[in-house]
Protein backbone atom coordinates (compact mmCIF):
# COMPACT_ATOMS: atom_id res chain seq x y z
CA UNK A 1 0.00 0.00 0.00
CA UNK A 2 1.11 3.51 -0.87
CA UNK A 3 -0.67 6.76 -0.11
CA UNK A 4 -0.81 9.54 -2.70
CA UNK A 5 -1.97 13.02 -1.74
CA UNK A 6 -3.38 15.52 -4.24
CA UNK A 7 -1.47 18.17 -2.32
CA UNK A 8 -2.44 21.32 -4.23
CA UNK A 9 -4.36 23.17 -1.53
CA UNK A 10 -4.86 20.06 0.59
CA UNK A 11 -5.37 20.96 4.27
CA UNK A 12 -4.43 17.46 5.48
CA UNK A 13 -1.18 16.92 3.56
CA UNK A 14 1.04 17.24 6.64
CA UNK A 15 -1.33 15.18 8.79
CA UNK A 16 -1.37 12.45 6.14
CA UNK A 17 2.44 12.42 5.98
CA UNK A 18 2.68 12.12 9.77
CA UNK A 19 0.14 9.29 9.95
CA UNK A 20 1.82 7.39 7.12
CA UNK A 21 5.23 7.75 8.73
CA UNK A 22 3.85 6.39 11.99
CA UNK A 23 2.38 3.38 10.17
CA UNK A 24 5.46 2.77 8.00
CA UNK A 25 3.55 3.44 4.77
CA UNK A 26 5.05 5.26 1.79
CA UNK A 27 3.50 8.69 1.27
CA UNK A 28 3.80 10.73 -1.92
CA UNK A 29 2.65 14.33 -2.14
CA UNK A 30 1.87 15.44 -5.68
CA UNK A 31 1.58 19.16 -6.39
CA UNK A 32 2.39 21.72 -9.04
CA UNK A 33 5.33 24.09 -8.83
CA UNK A 34 3.23 26.74 -7.09
CA UNK A 35 3.37 24.63 -3.90
CA UNK A 36 6.27 23.25 -1.94
CA UNK A 37 6.59 20.81 0.93
CA UNK A 38 9.61 19.90 3.00
CA UNK A 39 8.53 16.93 5.07
CA UNK A 40 10.93 14.20 6.15
CA UNK A 41 10.20 10.71 4.84
CA UNK A 42 7.81 11.92 2.16
CA UNK A 43 8.27 11.69 -1.59
CA UNK A 44 7.43 14.95 -3.34
CA UNK A 45 6.44 14.91 -7.01
CA UNK A 46 6.09 18.36 -8.52
CA UNK A 47 4.28 18.79 -11.81
CA UNK A 48 4.02 21.68 -14.19
CA UNK A 49 1.45 24.30 -13.34
CA UNK A 50 -1.79 23.60 -15.04
CA UNK A 51 -5.24 22.32 -14.50
CA UNK A 52 -5.29 18.65 -13.56
CA UNK A 53 -1.54 18.11 -13.98
CA UNK A 54 -1.14 16.67 -10.47
CA UNK A 55 -4.32 14.62 -10.94
CA UNK A 56 -2.97 12.95 -14.07
CA UNK A 57 0.34 12.09 -12.39
CA UNK A 58 -1.54 10.43 -9.54
CA UNK A 59 -3.98 8.58 -11.80
CA UNK A 60 -1.11 7.18 -13.87
CA UNK A 61 0.91 5.96 -10.86
CA UNK A 62 -1.66 4.36 -8.58
CA UNK A 63 -2.15 0.63 -8.36
CA UNK A 64 -4.82 -1.52 -6.75
CA UNK A 65 -4.45 -1.38 -2.98
CA UNK A 66 -3.12 2.18 -2.92
CA UNK A 67 -4.91 5.06 -1.22
CA UNK A 68 -5.47 8.54 -2.67
CA UNK A 69 -6.39 11.62 -0.65
CA UNK A 70 -8.19 14.24 -2.73
CA UNK A 71 -11.14 16.59 -2.81
CA UNK A 72 -11.34 16.31 -6.61
CA UNK A 73 -14.31 14.23 -7.75
CA UNK A 74 -12.83 13.64 -11.21
CA UNK A 75 -9.58 12.25 -9.82
CA UNK A 76 -11.58 10.15 -7.37
CA UNK A 77 -13.53 8.59 -10.27
CA UNK A 78 -10.31 7.78 -12.16
CA UNK A 79 -8.80 6.18 -9.08
CA UNK A 80 -11.90 4.16 -8.23
CA UNK A 81 -11.76 2.70 -11.74
CA UNK A 82 -8.22 1.51 -10.91
CA UNK A 83 -9.39 -0.25 -7.72
CA UNK A 84 -7.83 2.36 -5.43
CA UNK A 85 -9.34 3.53 -2.15
CA UNK A 86 -10.04 7.25 -2.24
CA UNK A 87 -10.47 9.40 0.84
CA UNK A 88 -11.82 12.94 0.97
CA UNK A 89 -10.03 15.45 3.18
CA UNK A 90 -13.09 15.55 5.44
CA UNK A 91 -12.78 11.85 6.26
CA UNK A 92 -15.43 10.25 4.06
CA UNK A 93 -14.61 7.71 1.42
CA UNK A 94 -15.48 7.92 -2.26
CA UNK A 95 -17.20 4.76 -3.46
CA UNK A 96 -18.77 3.46 -6.63
CA UNK A 97 -22.12 4.08 -4.95
CA UNK A 98 -21.57 7.82 -4.49
CA UNK A 99 -19.25 8.94 -7.29
CA UNK A 100 -21.92 9.37 -9.99
CA UNK A 101 -23.94 11.70 -7.77
CA UNK A 102 -20.83 13.70 -6.88
CA UNK A 103 -19.83 14.07 -10.53
CA UNK A 104 -23.38 15.17 -11.40
CA UNK A 105 -23.26 17.76 -8.62
CA UNK A 106 -19.89 19.03 -9.94
CA UNK A 107 -21.30 19.38 -13.46
CA UNK A 108 -24.42 21.21 -12.24
CA UNK A 109 -22.30 23.57 -10.12
CA UNK A 110 -20.13 24.34 -13.13
CA UNK A 111 -23.19 25.15 -15.25
CA UNK A 112 -24.49 27.37 -12.46
CA UNK A 113 -21.20 29.30 -12.32
CA UNK A 114 -20.95 29.51 -16.12
CA UNK A 115 -24.40 31.12 -16.14
CA UNK A 116 -22.97 33.95 -14.05
CA UNK A 117 -24.26 32.83 -10.70
CA UNK A 118 -22.10 33.00 -7.62
CA UNK A 119 -21.59 30.38 -4.97
CA UNK A 120 -20.15 30.80 -1.52
CA UNK A 121 -16.64 29.50 -1.01
CA UNK A 122 -15.97 26.70 1.42
CA UNK A 123 -16.53 27.34 5.10
CA UNK A 124 -13.54 27.71 7.38
CA UNK A 125 -12.06 24.32 8.18
CA UNK A 126 -13.02 22.93 11.58
CA UNK A 127 -10.95 20.73 13.91
CA UNK A 128 -13.72 18.13 13.69
CA UNK A 129 -12.97 17.73 9.97
CA UNK A 130 -9.32 16.99 10.72
CA UNK A 131 -10.35 14.54 13.45
CA UNK A 132 -12.73 12.72 11.07
CA UNK A 133 -10.01 12.51 8.43
CA UNK A 134 -7.46 11.23 10.92
CA UNK A 135 -9.84 8.55 12.18
CA UNK A 136 -10.64 7.40 8.64
CA UNK A 137 -7.02 7.28 7.48
CA UNK A 138 -5.86 5.54 10.64
CA UNK A 139 -8.56 2.92 10.04
CA UNK A 140 -7.26 2.30 6.52
CA UNK A 141 -3.59 2.26 7.58
CA UNK A 142 -4.34 -0.14 10.40
CA UNK A 143 -5.22 -2.84 7.87
CA UNK A 144 -2.25 -2.27 5.56
CA UNK A 145 -0.43 -5.22 4.28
Amino acid sequence: MRVFVDADGCPVAKLTARLCAGAGVDCTLVCDTAHSFDLPGVTLLQTDKGRDSADLVIANRVQPGDVVVTQDYGLAALCLARKVRVLHQDGWEYRQENIDGLLTFRAESSRWRDAGNRQKGPAKRKPSQDAAFQKALEGILQFQG
